[in-house]
């Protein structure tokens, strides 16, 4: 078995630079050294690889065949060797290496957009993979380490984790074009909705937005009938669409469009009750998760 061949950058160069210049004296002087170490980092070079390399003629060095096919690989490794000190600086720094970011359906309208606004324009060696999920789904993915940071709702206590709030809203109600909530000529009351057949969200995939409704409803005595439980926002927008009730949503959502979609002010609904929350794991070692936090979080409280 071939024992693999042992060279220093040093010779790599010394190669090169008399390959380009075909000719020891100008490529010594290109490198600020004297002629006969040059000569000598080409001669380790070639016992090295176990190849003639060059050949010297009266007017030029010439490549042997064999010079010709490692010319390129040699430029090649003299490059990534040039290169790998700046790339173990920026992953350092934070401003290369990975970040993997889960994100809920609605996020994607608000916070998303600026994270990934703020990686391509700040970050831009950072590879970037985005996944979406639901709350519950994100912290799991972040315990087992699958996602760096979650964008979610409803984030349970933890000290494995860490959160800060990035973005609250309020609730609209979603209707069908011409539905009697939309005829009244001012925002319908709480009361007034719950009077209507109301899709809302399952209380396990879409916990808290399940509660939030559920409480917003509570707080005014009202008893809502509840005609269908869905797990995410598009999917409740897309029944109410399709003419199965009304359902609350973050405003947010109201930026997608439907054929048989409107939306409405909720009167005497609290405002900013939707909460979204930046979560990652608090004993993390991505500098590039520490740069996204360093650039995009407001300041704590």
């Amino acid at each position: 078995m071939t024992s693999p061949a042992r060279f220093t950058l040093e010779q790599l160069r010394g190669f090169v630079a008399v390959a380009e210049e075909a000719h020891f004296g100008r490529a010594a002087a290109r490198l600020r050294i004297t002629q006969p170490p040059l000569s000598r980092q080409v001669q380790k070079l070639e016992r090295s690889l176990e190849v003639e390399l060059l050949v010297r003629t009266p007017r030029a060095v010439l490549l042997t065949p064999a010079g010709e096919a490692f010319l390129p690989e040699a430029r090649r490794m003299l490059s990534l060797a040039d290169a790998a000190p700046a790339a173990a600086r920026n992953a350092a720094l934070g401003t290369a290496g990975r970040l993997r970011v889960g994100f809920t359906a609605i996020s994607a309208l608000t916070v998303l957009g600026t994270w990934i606004r703020v990686i391509g324009e700040e970050l831009p060696e950072v590879e970037l993979t985005l996944t979406e999920l639901v709350t519950r789904e994100q912290i799991d993915a972040l315990l087992a380490g699958e996602i760096h940071v979650g964008l979610a709702r409803g984030v349970p206590a933890s000290e494995l984790l860490s959160a800060r709030r990035v973005h609250v809203e309020s609730l609209v109600l979603a209707c069908p074009r011409g539905h009697a909530l939309t005829t009244l000529g001012r925002p319908p009351s709480l009361a007034e909705i719950a009077a209507h057949e109301i899709v809302t969200y399952a209380p396990v995939a879409a916990r808290y937005l399940h509660e939030l409704v559920i409480s917003a409803f509570h707080g005014v005595g009202a008893q809502p009938r509840y005609v269908q439980q869905v797990g995410q926002v598009h999917s409740l927008l897309a029944l109410v669409d399709a003419g199965l009730g009304v359902g609350l949503v973050p405003r947010s959502a109201s930026a997608l469009h439907l054929p048989n979609l409107t939306f409405t002010e909720v009167e005497g609904l609290r405002p900013d009750v939707v909460e979204t929350h930046c979560v990652w794991r608090t004993g993390h070692d991505n500098p590039a998760l520490d740069a996204l936090l360093r650039l995009t979080l407001p300041p704590a409280p």
